[in-house]
């Protein structure tokens, strides 16, 4: 065997464990010398071409912890923003399966969070809290590139990635509106300007982030529990974990100053309601009741009606609790006075921010469509 075809299959079984078997056979067959149909080889061949791109053409952030194979190899990391000093911190979230939905003697519950029906996520990282300001604002100003310009620092490939893509149009007033800005939850953006951050952040960082679907936002809170709240079927304690109306003063406050879920998530009741990647469908449960559900999705259509969830310091304890869900309305930007109104900014929805997530297992370029933010889902 020539040495590059020796050089060729040793290159292939280097991937043995993404090989099939009959795959594997051949590449050991050439390596020993054995017969290997021509078509067999050639097939062997284009395979490795294929995974060698897939493994040397995607840059990465260097992010201690940031990587992992399996459920058991998931730890905490922290996120950094290239070209500034911003981080946050992102939680691994174990896959299972829950109850999604609240039952029929729940004390504020809608028609909308039923039938409960069994569900199965899948292993995800999700933020430790909602996305604040210090990190929208970099999407949101440009305020990575006009660093580098002031320091004259080259881009990177992931820089370059990410300027190429659409950012929001300047604002036509402050949009934080005297709430607070540094630590502050970010809010009144779009289901479709959180989408575009997490296409942004992805193409900073080399990882791939998405908002988090409705099922997993459920899952997520609960974290394990089966009552209303995370922390009791009651209200009582709702001052010790959530920023409602009742104790925010009318406004947002910093993240993280509550008490965390059992998971270790903050916020996930109050302070502002978040963003998922879903429609708002109200029968939606209905659909997959009596089976499990394994990771739903209701994939966006039409700019309206899709979904916040948990509540914010704007609501009564119902709206916070781990079910409860809220469709988006054109009446969120009822005073944006342009013509015609933003797709970047809902100028009325002063309790809608976001938090991301960051599946396991990263779906081919195919499947992250159905999560971004693509032109049919503005029609």
């Amino acid at each position: 065997m020539s040495r590059l075809v020796w050089k060729l299959a040793n290159g292939l079984l280097k991937f043995g464990a993404r090989l099939s078997d009959a795959g594997s056979s051949v590449v050991r067959g050439l390596l020993v010398g054995q017969p290997v149909a021509r078509q067999s080889f050639v097939a062997a061949l284009v395979l490795l071409g294929s995974m060698a791109a897939s493994v040397e053409a995607k840059p990465l952030l260097d992010v201690a912890d940031a990587q992992a194979s399996s459920e058991a190899e998931m730890k905490t990391y922290a996120e950094k923003i290239g070209n500034t000093n911003v981080t946050f911190q992102m939680l691994p979230i174990k896959g299972g399966k829950f109850q999604m939905g609240s039952p029929d003697s729940e004390k504020g519950r809608n028609p909308d969070e039923g039938p409960q029906h069994e569900v199965e996520v899948s292993p995800f990282w999700m933020g430790k809290c909602e996305v604040t300001w210090d990190e929208y604002e970099v999407f949101m100003f440009n305020l990575d590139i006009a660093r580098r310009q002031v320091t004259q620092e080259q881009p990177t490939e992931l820089d370059k990635t990410a300027d190429a893509l659409l950012r929001p149009t300047k604002p036509y007033t402050d949009m934080t509106f005297g709430m607070g800005k540094e630590g502050f939850p970010a809010i009144c953006m779009t289901q479709y300007a959180a989408k575009k951050y997490c296409q942004w952040l992805s193409a900073k960082t080399g990882r791939f982030y998405r908002l988090p679907t409705e099922a997993e936002w459920e899952y997520a809170c609960r974290a394990g529990t089966i009552t209303a709240y995370s922390f009791g079927a009651s209200a009582d304690k709702i001052k010790e974990y959530a920023w409602a109306y009742a104790n925010s003063d009318e406004a947002t406050h910093p993240v993280g100053k509550k008490k965390p879920n059992p998971w270790g998530l903050y916020d996930m009741h109050g302070n502002v309601a978040e963003w998922c990647a879903d429609q708002y469908v109200e029968d939606f449960y209905a659909k997959t009741a009596g089976k499990l559900a394994v990771n739903p999705f209701a994939i966006p259509t039409k700019v309206e009606p899709c979904v916040v969830r948990g509540g914010s310091w704007d609501d009564d304890p119902e709206a916070l609790r781990s079910a409860a869900r809220r469709a988006s309305s054109p009446d969120w930007k009822q005073q944006d006075p342009q013509i015609p109104q933003s797709v970047w900014y809902y100028t009325d929805a002063l309790f809608a921010g976001f938090r991301v997530v960051r599946p396991l297992a990263e779906p081919p370029e195919v499947d992250k469509v159905k999560y971004g933010a693509e032109d049919k889902s503005r029609k």
